[in-house]
């Protein structure tokens, strides 16, 4: 379970530290989980769940299956490309017109935050 334990940290691209932080245990705790010395509580592994929910039990338990559970949703839906903000709801014609008068601007650079201390930056081609 600890070299299952240690692909779900890799594949997620968080470390020892982050991951620790994120479920409030111990940091020595996932150390020995990971080097095979202690194996995971009962607390451990709810706290586990908790946090990732689409992580596959069965996988992480027994290594059969896949790593993430099929029957769960993504956590973000895709976006079609250039669409990163779709109109959800056709504005009322003044706001229309104020925004047709503005002059024309575009999105250049958009940097997204993670709460497990990530982040991803996109940058227009154009």
């Amino acid at each position: 379970m600890n070299r299952r334990l240690l692909q779900f940290l890799q594949a997620e691209n968080i470390t020892q530290a982050q991951f620790a932080d994120t479920l409030s245990v111990a940091r020595g705790s996932v150390s020995h989980i990971l080097a095979g010395r202690n194996k995971p509580g009962y607390d451990f592994l709810e706290s586990l769940l908790l946090h990732y929910p689409r992580l596959n039990l069965d996988w992480l338990m027994t290594g059969k299956g896949k790593m993430y559970r099929e029957d769960m949703a993504p956590e973000a839906p895709e976006t079609p490309a250039g669409e990163l903000f779709p109109v959800i709801q056709a504005p009322s014609a003044p706001v229309v017109a104020a925004v047709q008068a503005a002059p024309a601007r575009k999105i250049e650079h958009i940097t997204v935050f993670y709460s497990d201390n990530t982040f991803e930056e996109f940058v227009s081609k154009e």
